[in-house]
């Protein structure tokens, strides 16, 4: 039996003994499948492969199973339109054996994660990755949540200082500040709510393993309607860095959006960093990457 390592201190007990059950008591049909856990640095859900074709996902906190509903209801119309792979969800587990929260079976998605700051990038995928963002906006919005990642800025200036001051000494905190600044001043987004991802992070996007271009987007817990300006976060999470103006032209923002999509890089990296030290050097490390780049 593997016990999964604990990243948040509120996380239940996960281990592969309680999925087997949790899997006998809800989905026969998948049980005498193998399962096993699958190591992964993500922060929202334990991932256990199930047979060669599915994938339990057990959300770790609260916050996360909260997005649970809503990541399976979207995901159908969602994944029809876009022009890669997304999480299906074909079994919607309930809490069960001290387990408190709603959980999901999804189809297994092939792919692995992207290699970043090799410089070794195929221009495409800057290209997928603008085609994805484009698809997705275009998606018809009728009845769709905000996202949280789809506000405005202001909100969120407490809790970027609070993160930046922890920070001091880890990186250019007066620069950082000159940054985020400009971002909170920069024009809001006046036009139509869209649909955003909200977390294109380097572990939530797959690449086909020999072309090296993006073949699945994964972890739509953060997805909702609002300002388009979060998903461009990707240029400096993942993109290398001569991939950038690619992304930025096959996109298509204008400035005031993008100076917006670095303030939501600046604020989501500095609290990724501030939090993940010493509890996920993954997460740590891009978020320090990300800071990095935005400030170099």
């Amino acid at each position: 039996m593997t016990t999964p390592r604990k990243l948040h201190d509120d996380e239940p007990d996960i281990d592969d003994a309680l999925v087997a059950g949790l899997l006998a008591d809800q989905f026969p049909q998948w049980a005498a499948l193998p399962l096993r856990y699958l190591a992964s640095d993500g922060t929202s859900n334990m991932l256990f492969r199930l047979g060669d074709g599915l994938v339990v996902r057990m959300p770790r906190t609260a916050g996360a199973a909260a997005d649970v509903p809503g990541e399976q209801r979207w995901m159908r119309r969602l994944g029809p339109v876009l022009p890669v792979a997304v999480p299906e969800p074909v079994g919607a587990g309930v809490p069960g054996r001290g387990y408190p929260w709603p959980w999901s079976v999804c189809r297994w998605i092939d792919g692995v994660l992207p290699t970043i700051g090799s410089g070794e990038q195929p221009v495409g995928l800057a290209h997928d990755v603008a085609d994805f963002v484009r698809a997705l906006r275009r998606v018809d919005t009728t009845g769709a949540p905000a996202a949280d990642r789809g506000k405005p800025l202001a909100p969120r200036d407490a809790s970027t200082r609070a993160a930046l001051d922890q920070l001091d000494g880890a990186l250019d905190t007066a620069a950082a500040l000159t940054l985020w600044e400009s971002a909170l001043r920069a024009p809001r987004w006046d036009g139509p709510d869209v649909w955003v991802h909200g977390d294109l992070e380097p572990g939530n996007l797959l690449v086909d393993a020999d072309s090296g271009r993006l073949a699945a987007v994964i972890d739509f817990g953060c997805t909702g309607v609002g300002d388009p300006a979060v998903d461009l976060i990707v240029a400096w999470y993942v993109l290398d860095d001569g991939l950038r103006d690619t992304f930025r032209a096959a996109v298509g923002c204008d400035e005031a959006t993008w100076t917006r999509s670095c303030g939501w890089a600046l604020s989501i990296a500095a609290l990724e960093l501030s939090y993940y030290r010493g509890r996920n050097a993954f997460m740590a490390d891009t978020a320090a990457r990300v800071l990095g780049r935005l400030l170099g």
